[in-house]
């Protein structure tokens, strides 16, 4: 007898035999979750009291019910409880702004039961009918300083297809137009959600937007520096435009929530200092964005001069040149002398010289402009802003094997581009003024050993936290967890010659800047920042969780995929992949910087895992393994020896 099968004529002797038994799932690498008896104890440590959840329907709960036998649900939703006791769910959550958790744990004929009141972040819910305005959305609103002559931009939700208007106080009006931008995703959503389907973003009809020049509005304060409380000018009622939504034969009306000066001067010439409280704790660079309040895109040493050409509350926009923009923080700018030039600077000409470890380059600018570095392969480029190029001479002095060639060119009327070619890929470079010289130092690439590839390498291990840092659900902190996989990591790459040192080796605190100083002051050749994962509200972990490795720097890349690839390996874990993040402990210039989040403290076996010297054990093996083959790598480049297929 024979059957058809999906099209496939199989022989009934074959068809009737013994289903054979499922395949079983590979085992995973991780160490089995220990099992825990106990009294029924339910313990949340996600969502805390002080805790505020900012997520859609559906959010994530973790912590333990003391005994690993127990079935538990939360609000009446089944939640899976882990061999040692610890859960963690993916649960639907009420729309209130306080919501109630309801815990129910049962074993046997036991039962346990606990109820938490959870606070959500306020969101806006528009109305199902009628004229309505999203007054939060309103930008701008708060202390605008803004240039009479210059547009300033009004952005808001309202009521679609409306009549959105703004009613000056002499009663001319100011229509805004609707504004087809695309509909928001939750940044948290944006960086670690895997279903590309949910970062799709529909036309939003609810946007407006419009320009409005030369609005005075009360009185904002100065433009320079922070008003201590005391001293800040009362917020009396003001006269302001309305806000007008016109939908059919309703209309809604709101004062708008701001106040506006209108500046006619020059722009006014500041100093950069991110130490004007004179505490002595900063790293000495101001941060600059594209936007405000956006992420860091210059990084500005204290000296550096420029002028100031507006500003929304807290953030100062200035300008570096005639065709450049950045932002800054208020309370990092110091006013210079009315008329102090900041466009115009000379620079001169240029000396390289050399060192054991490094080349430097002295380029003579009259004063401390801003600047940009841009890194490529073997390639850097240095952009000084507000400056004419003056460079008579580039001398090089005795021949350089790591330098192969400078260059300067004006691509515009006040920007110098300095570029340096090398002969080698790229490993570090740093920048530091020298009174008005601006020294740039290209750091001379070690000559790596293709067998033992670490051998005299100085790297410096950093267990990233405490402060702060994710929790898993048994209440173990995964500053705890970094140091114990770091000081395995220490051990193997000890034993493989290098010279190993850790920004701590304790529970102490210790914040960013001094570990990014420590390692730059001791002349690392590799940083590695040991981390374990969490999610942001609003993403599911069951399909959002896996292996990550972030790198900021363009060499640190070829770093970054090795370790990505053998953390996967080792783990077991789905792969996140490699990301480019803007994170301080891979930010810096000197060597290749990497951070791996190997695990998710959330997850009860990861974190189960992260408490265990053999879990710990395979997290530092994996890394050992990328720093390895990326060095090897490196090894060969440098020798001209093909690469192993």
């Amino acid at each position: 007898m024979l059957l058809v099968l999906l099209g496939v004529v199989l022989p009934w002797s074959v068809v009737a035999q013994r289903p054979r038994a499922p395949r079983p799932a590979p085992r995973s690498p991780l160490p089995a979750v220990p099992r825990v008896t106990g009294p029924l104890a339910i313990q949340l440590v996600y969502p805390g009291p002080a805790d505020i959840v900012d997520a859609g329907d559906s959010n994530f709960v973790f912590g333990q019910v003391g005994d690993g036998r127990a079935r538990l649900t939360v609000n009446g939703q089944q939640v899976t409880v882990a061999p040692n006791g610890a859960f963690l769910g993916w649960i639907r959550i009420p729309g209130d702004s306080l919501m109630t958790l309801e815990f129910e744990a049962t074993r046997g004929a036991d039962t346990a039961r606990a109820s938490w009141l959870v606070h959500r972040a306020p969101r806006f819910v528009p109305p199902s009918s009628g004229p309505w305005l999203d007054t939060m959305s309103m930008q701008p609103r708060g202390r605008v300083w803004w240039p009479r002559n210059e547009p300033l931009p009004i952005l808001l939700r309202a009521a679609p297809n409306a009549i959105v208007q703004i009613r000056m106080l002499d009663g001319s009006v100011i229509a805004l137009s609707n504004d087809p931008r695309l509909a928001e995703v939750p940044w948290g959503t944006r960086a670690f959600e895997i279903d590309t389907t949910k970062l799709v973003r529909p036309v939003a009809t609810d946007r407006y937007a419009g320009t409005v020049t030369g609005l005075v509005i009360g009185d904002p304060g100065p433009l320079l520096g922070i008003l201590p409380l005391s001293n800040r000018p009362p917020d009396r009622p003001t006269a302001r435009p309305t806000i007008e939504v016109i939908l059919g034969a309703d209309t809604a009306r709101w004062s708008w929530p701001v106040q506006i000066a209108a500046f006619d001067a020059a722009p006014r010439p500041v100093t950069f200092d991110d130490d004007t409280a004179r505490k002595g704790d900063t790293d000495k660079i101001t941060v600059g964005r594209t936007v405000p309040s956006g992420t860091y895109y210059y990084f500005f040493p204290t000296g550096t001069r420029a002028a100031v050409t507006g500003r929304l509350n807290g953030d100062l926009r200035v300008r570096l040149s005639s065709g450049s923009t950045a932002w800054i923080a208020a309370n990092e700018a110091l006013p210079l002398l009315p008329g102090t030039p900041t466009l115009g600077a000379s620079v001169g000409s240029i000396r390289v010289s050399r060192a054991t470890d490094r080349v430097s380059i002295r380029i003579p600018v009259s004063w401390r402009v801003p600047f940009k570095m841009l890194e490529e392969e073997k390639r850097l480029t240095l952009t000084l802003f507000g400056a004419q190029g003056d460079i008579n001479w580039i001398q090089y002095g005795p021949a350089d094997p790591l330098i192969s060639q400078i260059r300067w060119s004006q691509p515009n009327a006040d920007e110098v581009a300095l570029t340096v070619d090398l002969s080698d890929p790229v490993w570090g470079y740093r920048t530091r003024w020298d009174g008005t010289d601006l020294i740039l130092e290209v750091k001379r690439p070690p000559r790596l050993d293709a067998l033992r590839p670490l051998a005299g390498l100085k790297v410096v291990v950093d267990a990233g936290h405490p402060p702060v840092g994710a929790t898993g659900p048994t209440g173990f902190l995964e500053s705890q967890a970094n140091l114990g996989v770091a000081k395995q990591l220490e051990r193997m790459f000890r034993a493989a010659g290098a010279t190993v040192l850790m920004t701590r080796k304790d529970s102490l605190p210790v914040d960013l800047w001094p570990r990014i100083r420590f390692a730059d002051s001791a002349g690392a050749d590799l940083l590695v920042s040991i981390h374990n994962n969490a999610l942001p509200d609003g993403v599911n972990p069951f399909t959002n969780q896996g292996t990550s490795v972030y790198y900021n720097q363009p060499r640190s890349l070829a770093w970054a995929r090795p370790v990505e690839a053998a953390l996967v390996r080792r783990l077991g874990l789905p792969e996140l992949g490699v990301g480019r993040g803007d994170l301080a402990l891979v930010r810096p210039t000197w060597m290749p910087a990497i951070l791996t989040e190997g695990l998710f403290m959330m997850i009860p076996e990861q974190e189960a895992a992260l408490k265990s010297v053999s879990g710990q054990r395979l997290y530092a093996q994996a890394v050992y393994d990328g720093t390895v083959a990326f060095l090897k790598d490196r090894a060969r480049a440098q020798t001209g020896t093909p690469r192993r297929p």
